[in-house]
C-alpha cells in the first residue's frame, strides 16, 4: 500500500465526515434541504390516505356516497402532490448545486496537492491513478451525492412516514411486512462491506486502465517504431479485463442484494393480502384500510429495493471519497513558509552545501557528505558517471527535494526557508527536455513570466541571439508548438526553454544539459544562447558535454555520492588516473567516433 492509499481502510461515516470537512460547501442550507426532504417523504402518503378516507367516509358513507367529501379528498390529494413535486424539484437543484460546488472545492484541492506531492510519490505512483483521482473518482462521489444521495433522503423518509401509516392501520399488517424484510435488513452489514472492498478494488482498477491507455498514446512513436504493437494491445487488454472482472464481482454483490429485496417485497405482498382478508373477515380492518395498505406497502417496497442501488452507489463514490482524501492526506514533503518566509534579493546569488546528504525513503545514500562553495556569478559544471548523484544535486538547489542531512544554502539563507514566490523568481531550472504544453510558442515562453507582452518576449530572444530564429518561423511566436511541442525539433524545444528562462530574469540558474542531438548548426545556437544566458548571473550546470566543463569557471566532480574533485578543468584533466581523467579520456573518444 502506497502513501497514496492511506485513506482507504477509513470507515464509510469518517469517510463522509471527512469529505464534508474538505468541501464545507456540501453543509450550505442543509437545513432547508433536509425541510423539503421532509415535506417530499410526507407528501408521498396522502394518496393512500385520500383512498382509505374517500372509500370509508365517500364511497361507503351511511348514507350513501358522499360525492362532496370525495371530491375533497380528491382536491386535498392533487394538492398534496403538486406541494411534493415542487419539495422534490427544490431539493434536488439545491442539493445538486451544493454537491457541484462542494465537489469543485475538492477537485482543486486534489489537483494542487499533487502537485505538492514529493517528486519521488509522483514518479512511483501511475499518472492514470493521480488523473482519475481528480476525475472519475471525484465523478463517482458527484453523481452519489446529487442523485444516490436524493434517493436516499426521500426513501428513508419515505419508509418511516410509511411505516408510522401502516402502525396507524393495522400494527398486525405492519409487522408482517417488517418481518418479511429482516432478512434483507439484517445482511444490510454485510453486503456494505462487501461492496466496499470490492469497489474499492474498482476504483484501483479504474487508475490501471487510465495508465495502460494513456501511456502508449504518449508514446505512439516508440510502439510504432519497434513493432510493439500487439504487445501494447495485451497490456490494454490485461487492464481492460482486470476492470471488467473487478466490476463484475462488485455488481454481483449487488444482484444478489438486489434479488433478497424481491423476495422480501413479494412475501410482503402475499402477506399482506393474506393478512389483511382474515382482519377484514374478523371486522378488525376496514375495506378502505386494506386498500390503502397495498399503496402503503408499494411505497415501503420501492425505496427498499432501490436501497440496493443506492448502496452500489454509495460504496462505489465512498471508495472514490477515500481515494481523493488519500490524496490530501499524503504529506507534501516541501513546506512553503509562506509570508513568513525570507525573501532573496534580486542580484546574482552565492551557494553553499553544507555536510549535504539525501537518500529516498528506505533506500541507500545517494549523496554523502557534501561541501560545496559558489561565489556569486562563478559558472560551475558538475560532472559524474550516469547514477553518480550530480542531478539529484541539481533537485536539491532549486527544492524539488529537500536534503535529508545538512542545508542548502543561498546568500547565507537556508532554502527551507524562503518563500516559495521569492525562490521561484530567482531560481530557474532549465531541464534536459523543456515540457512545452500544447500551445504556442509565445504562450509556452510566458511560462518564464506570466504578464510578459510580445514585445518583451521578442526583446529576451533578441538578448540571447534568438530574434532571427524566431522571425525566421512561419508564424513567429504565433507558432502552435503541438501536444509536448511535437510541432518544434528538440533542439527548437531547448531553444523555447532557454527563451523561457532568460524571460524570467532568474539570478541563478541551473542546467540539467540536454543531450539530444541536434545538428551543428543549432548546437551552436543553442551554446551562443546558453553564453548570453549565464552572462551575470551564478549558473550551475550538470555538464554532459566536454565543452560545457570546458568553459565552466570550475568542474565539480561527483563519483558515488560524494564530491571528489574539482577546480578548473585545466588542472583536473593533467591529474593521471583521475576520476575526471576518465571522463575526459571517454569524451573524447566519443568526439573522435563521432567525427569518422
Amino acid at each position: 500500500m502506497t502513501l497514496l492509499d492511506s485513506g482507504e481502510d477509513v470507515g464509510a461515516i469518517e469517510t463522509i465526515r471527512r469529505g464534508v470537512h474538505h468541501s464545507p460547501e456540501l453543509k450550505d442550507g442543509i437545513g432547508v434541504t433536509l425541510l423539503l426532504a421532509v415535506l417530499a417523504s410526507v407528501g408521498q402518503v396522502i394518496v393512500p390516505i385520500a383512498i382509505q378516507q374517500s372509500v370509508d367516509h365517500g364511497l361507503r358513507a351511511p348514507g350513501g356516497p358522499d360525492v362532496t367529501f370525495t371530491t375533497w379528498a380528491a382536491v386535498a390529494a392533487a394538492a398534496a402532490i403538486a406541494v411534493t413535486s415542487w419539495a422534490s424539484y427544490a431539493m434536488t437543484a439545491r442539493l445538486f448545486t451544493t454537491a457541484e460546488r462542494g465537489l469543485a472545492t475538492l477537485r482543486v484541492k486534489a489537483f494542487r496537492h499533487v502537485h505538492d506531492l514529493p517528486l519521488l510519490t509522483q514518479n512511483t505512483e501511475r499518472r492514470g491513478a493521480l488523473v482519475s483521482r481528480v476525475t472519475s473518482d471525484v465523478d463517482q462521489v458527484s453523481q452519489f451525492l446529487v442523485y444516490g444521495g436524493l434517493l436516499f433522503v426521500v426513501s428513508v423518509g419515505q419508509m418511516m412516514v410509511a411505516t408510522i401509516v401502516m402502525i396507524v392501520y393495522s400494527w398486525q399488517l405492519a409487522l408482517v411486512v417488517w418481518t418479511c424484510f429482516a432478512p434483507l435488513f439484517l445482511s444490510m452489514r454485510w453486503f456494505q462491506r462487501k461492496l466496499a472492498e470490492a469497489y474499492g478494488v474498482v476504483r484501483r482498477q479504474v487508475g490501471v486502465l487510465l495508465s495502460a491507455i494513456s501511456e502508449p498514446v504518449v508514446g505512439a512513436a516508440v510502439v510504432r517504431s519497434y513493432a510493439v504493437e500487439d504487445r501494447t494491445q495485451a497490456r490494454i487488454d490485461d487492464a481492460v479485463a482486470a476492470y471488467q472482472d473487478a466490476s463484475t464481482r462488485a455488481q454481483g454483490f449487488t444482484v444478489v442484494s438486489f434479488s433478497l429485496g424481491g423476495v422480501s417485497a413479494g412475501l410482503a405482498n402475499a402477506g399482506v393480502l393474506i393478512v389483511g382478508i382474515w382482519l377484514g373477515f374478523a371486522g378488525d380492518i376496514t375495506a378502505g384500510k386494506v386498500l390503502a395498505f397495498a399503496f402503503l406497502v408499494t411505497l415501503f417496497v420501492g425505496p427498499v429495493q432501490m436501497g440496493t442501488q443506492i448502496l452500489t452507489d454509495a460504496q462505489n463514490a465512498i471508495a472514490g471519497w477515500r481515494r481523493v482524501i488519500g490524496i490530501l492526506d499524503t504529506p507534501a514533503d516541501l513546506v512553503d513558509p509562506g509570508p513568513a518566509g525570507r525573501v532573496l534579493p534580486h542580484h546574482a546569488v552565492d551557494v553553499r552545501f553544507e555536510r549535504v546528504g539525501f537518500a529516498y525513503p528506505g533506500g541507500p545514500p545517494v549523496l554523502r557528505d557534501i561541501d560545496l562553495d559558489i561565489p556569486a556569478g562563478r559558472r560551475v559544471a558538475v560532472v559524474g558517471e550516469t547514477g553518480s548523484g550530480k542531478s539529484t544535486i541539481a533537485k536539491l538547489l532549486t527544492r524539488l527535494m529537500d536534503p535529508t542531512e545538512g542545508r542548502v544554502l543561498l546568500d547565507g539563507l537556508d532554502l527551507r526557508e524562503v518563500s516559495e514566490t521569492s525562490l521561484r523568481a530567482r531560481v530557474v531550472l532549465v531541464p534536459q527536455e523543456g515540457f512545452l504544453f500544447d500551445d504556442t510558442l509565445a504562450a509556452n515562453a510566458r511560462y518564464g513570466r506570466l504578464d510578459a507582452t510580445d514585445d518583451d518576449i521578442a526583446a529576451a530572444a533578441d538578448e540571447i541571439g534568438l530574434g532571427d530564429w524566431l522571425a525566421a518561423l512561419p508564424e513567429g511566436l504565433a507558432t502552435e508548438v503541438g501536444q509536448r511541442g511535437e510541432s518544434l525539433s528538440a533542439g527548437e524545444r531547448q531553444l523555447v526553454a532557454l527563451l523561457r528562462a532568460q524571460l524570467a530574469d532568474p539570478d541563478l540558474l541551473v542546467l540539467d544539459e540536454a543531450t539530444s542531438a541536434v545538428d551543428p548548426e543549432l548546437e551552436t545556437r543553442i551554446g551562443r544562447a546558453l553564453e548570453r544566458l549565464m552572462s551575470g548571473r551564478t549558473s550551475v550546470t550538470i555538464a554532459h558535454r566536454l565543452s560545457t566543463a570546458e568553459a565552466a569557471d570550475e568542474v565539480v566532480v561527483v563519483d558515488r555520492g560524494r564530491i571528489v574533485q574539482r577546480g578548473p578543468h585545466t588542472e583536473l584533466v593533467r591529474q593521471d588516473g583521475s576520476v575526471y581523467g576518465g571522463l575526459h579520456a571517454s569524451w573524447v573518444a566519443q568526439q573522435s567516433s563521432r567525427v569518422e
